[in-house]
């Protein structure tokens, strides 16, 4: 299905690919990046990623998952994915909001430049009702950023024990956003 290539004053988000391996191998094998998200990963479980972010993407016309480059560097990858599993329907008019981005790239702003775009276009472009983020407990870094850009706290919940490592806090926080509330910041900010 078609998924746009979108644009921010320094971030190109291309639709992700299979081309894009090497990126995500980089960004999935070191450790800090995916310290809240289960540990860095070898590369068949990258490769066993990447095919089933490709098949998400198939679930809900628009939505997907994005390499993000500066210029012509890999900075790291953002998804506004279908919610659910793949065997599960899509929920309508929803979406999930997420970014990681390589190390030499954190704190410049990118992953609140990118996830603005993306939600730009899942309201905006793609008529989305509800835009949720979920984000580590203890990732106060990923917390901070979706409050800035105007999502709200909605849950607590523990993640499933079997996505992560024995002795990982499995502690959960989903944050939202709704159609009317997106109008308000576009308004207001």
């Amino acid at each position: 299905m078609y998924q746009a290539t979108l644009r921010t004053e320094r971030l190109r988000l291309t639709p992700l690919s299979p081309a894009h391996l090497r990126h995500q191998l980089e960004l999935d094998a070191d450790a800090e990046v995916m310290r809240h998200l289960g540990g860095a990963r070898r590369r068949e479980q990258v490769e066993e990623a990447l095919r089933g972010n490709l098949a998400d993407a198939d679930r809900a016309p628009g939505l997907g998952y994005w390499a993000g480059f500066v210029e012509d560097d890999f900075a790291g990858y953002w998804l506004l994915r279908p919610p659910g599993s793949g065997d599960q329907e899509p929920v309508p008019g929803e979406g999930e909001l997420g970014c990681k981005i390589l190390r030499r790239f954190w704190r410049q702003g990118l992953g609140s430049e990118g996830s603005r775009e993306l939600l730009r276009h899942g309201f905006d472009d793609l008529g989305l009702t509800r835009i949720f983020a979920m984000s580590a407990a203890a990732n106060t870094a990923s917390q901070a950023t979706l409050t800035a850009l105007g999502l709200r706290h909605a849950r607590e919940f523990l993640a499933d024990a079997e996505d992560f490592p024995p002795g990982t806090d499995l502690r959960t926080t989903e944050f939202s956003m709704t159609q009317e509330e997106w109008q308000g910041v576009r308004v207001g900010g």
